[in-house]
């Protein structure tokens, strides 16, 4: 049986406007990167999917590679581009 993690999943810029929210908790399989996160919202608005490659994640307020273990309680940022100046 699988073990599961929970994750507090901060959203900035065009993830709160699409989600209507600025925080997510979510349940995950342990052992579950930090790319699956991003899998999981496309997997419910496709149109978010033209961010992957520009997106930047943080575990915990640092910078972390999407490959990146998550481990129970840990708090992920998905950091779109900011423009303005």
């Amino acid at each position: 049986m699988a073990e599961y993690i929970q994750i507090t999943v901060k959203l900035f810029a065009i993830f709160q406007e699409v989600l209507a929210t600025d925080e997510l908790q979510i349940n995950l399989e342990s052992g579950t990167s930090v790319s699956t996160i991003f899998d999981r919202l496309v997997s419910q608005y496709p149109h978010l999917e033209k961010w992957r490659s520009l997106t930047r994640y943080a575990v915990n307020l640092n910078f972390a590679d999407p490959q990146t273990i998550l481990k129970n309680g840990d708090e992920v940022a998905l950091i779109p581009p900011v423009s303005g100046g």
